[in-house]
């Protein structure tokens, strides 16, 4: 219970203190007038109050992200927290704050285009298309499991179940963000919320303590924590898919500074309910070994549902059940509304339109949506799997964005270099050795993956240098000018 009770202190200690660091680095000016004025379209582009956007933030970052991917996490035991802490701090929290930020910097744009400024056109084309497809992954992921607990507690079958959430979805994502996101979301974050606080607190009810830190390995299926950890639990520590969301956001915020509470201090809550879930996954059931039994069982949604209803009752029975039907459900809205975005971007700056209009916009999702419903119809995990890697890339390329933008602004690019550097050697293994992926022995993969990292840092370092010569230049020309 010490390393649990430290991790969440830790976590608080890093947006008191490495928040404001971030900002300073990045150089927040208030009087900068913000995209949701210059923009202001009531539709996409409009104020909002920063507690309101932070929920709206949290939850669309978050839904069940931080829950099923901490408990599936924490069959390595506590070795899970120091990931949680370290990645939410130093990795996830920053990949946020820039993503928005840079977002807020640049007219509310995209993932993509943002991308596209630094890392130039060709990363742009390749990332353009990986992250539509993690939208429409992300999208059909975060309906399969809702419909099928609807399919379980009322009389509608699968199939029809599907069709009434993405009938939803076609209506929200093209009503203004003030309509349902501004108005119910928040009430839906605080729920969220509410559900890991309330379990927060039955840990210290637990028959099983929560175990201490032990660098042991405790996954019953022995499989390595590097780097299959770091992708596992994913939305809990660092994921891509928030760079995709943060941009909503960043087309609300009233002045600059609002930035750290919604976009930095929005990852730090979501990595407070990963840890609690983590320990709550641990403690539970007695041992990784009984967690897996559970999972095996019931799968995720049954882990969180037989925890909820046990520590809360009635009442937290019917709490687990509404969250594992309308969070994800909440996600898939937002996924399907940054690709529309995503995509409508993509057509303006092609056609030089000012923007798509109502009709394009429907066509937009509908396009978008058609795969997201056939793929919700499949396998559920080769889903989650195919959403793990790709959604590891997308925030490792959001990463290195950060850092060029750093390195061209002559300010201390290392906040974001290293933790790039650190993601990019996850993946490159992790498609490697994964079923998902290239399925080969994990010393072949390590090898493969050491290859790729130091071809990467030798790309960074031509960058490094690059920009040195270039303020050299720049230096020299002014001294001579003087």
């Amino acid at each position: 219970m010490l390393t649990f009770v430290a991790s969440i202190l830790l976590l608080l200690a890093g947006y008191l203190i490495y928040a404001k660091v971030v900002e300073r680095i990045f150089g927040i000016n208030d009087e900068n007038p913000t995209p949701a004025y210059t923009h202001n379209d009531g539709f996409d582009y409009t104020p909002m109050s920063w507690w309101r956007a932070s929920l709206i933030q949290l939850l669309n970052i978050a839904g069940l992200g931080p829950i099923f991917g901490a408990v599936m996490g924490a069959l390595y035991g506590p070795v899970a927290f120091i990931w949680i802490v370290i990645g939410s701090i130093f990795a996830g929290a920053v990949h946020d704050y820039f993503s928005g930020m840079m977002s807020v910097r640049h007219k509310g744009a995209q993932y993509p285009t943002i991308v596209g400024k630094y890392l130039g056109k060709n990363v742009q084309k390749v990332i353009n298309l990986l992250s539509i497809a993690l939208m429409i992954l992300v999208a059909a992921a975060f309906t399969a499991g809702p419909a099928e607990l609807m399919a379980q507690v009322t009389p509608l079958s699968f199939i029809t179940a599907l069709i009434i959430i993405f009938a939803y979805f076609l209506i929200a994502t093209m009503l203004p963000v003030h309509k349902i996101i501004g108005r119910v979301y928040p009430f839906l974050g605080a729920v969220l919320i509410f559900m890991a606080l309330s379990i927060g607190i039955g840990l210290f009810f637990f028959e099983n303590s929560v175990p201490n830190l032990t660098m042991s390995n405790m996954h019953p299926g022995e499989l390595p924590m590097w780097p299959l950890l770091m992708v596992t639990i994913s939305c809990g520590a660092i994921s891509g898919f928030h760079s995709t969301q943060s941009p909503i956001l960043a087309r609300t915020l009233k002045k600059e500074s609002e930035g750290r509470k919604v976009f930095y201090g929005a990852m730090i809550a979501e990595g407070v309910i990963a840890l609690i879930w983590a320990a709550a996954g641990m403690a539970f059931f007695g041992s990784t070994g009984g967690l897996q039994a559970a999972l095996d069982a019931g799968g995720p949604a049954g882990v969180v549902n037989e925890i909820s209803s046990t520590t809360l009752g009635t009442f937290g029975g019917i709490l687990a059940i509404l969250g594992v039907i309308i969070l994800p459900i909440t996600t898939g809205d937002t996924a399907l509304r940054s690709s529309r975005m995503m995509v409508g971007e993509l057509l303006k700056n092609k056609n030089k339109e000012t923007s798509p209009g109502k009709l394009k916009n429907g066509l937009i999702v509908l396009a978008v949506a058609t795969p997201a419903f056939y793929l919700s119809t499949i396998d559920y995990n080769f889903l989650w799997r195919y959403v793990g890697w790709s959604n590891q890339v997308v925030a490792t390329v959001m990463l290195w964005t950060g850092a060029i933008y750093l390195l061209q602004k002559q300010k201390f690019h290392w906040i974001c270099s290293v933790p790039a550097l650190f993601m990019t050697a996850v993946v490159s293994t992790y498609i490697f050795y994964a079923p998902e992926g290239f399925n080969l022995p994990y010393d072949v993969s390590m090898i493969i993956g050491g290859i790729i990292w130091l071809a990467v840092l030798g790309w960074f370092i031509a960058q490094l240098v690059k920009y040195k010569t270039v303020r050299k230049r720049r230096t020299v020309v002014a001294s001579e000018a003087s």
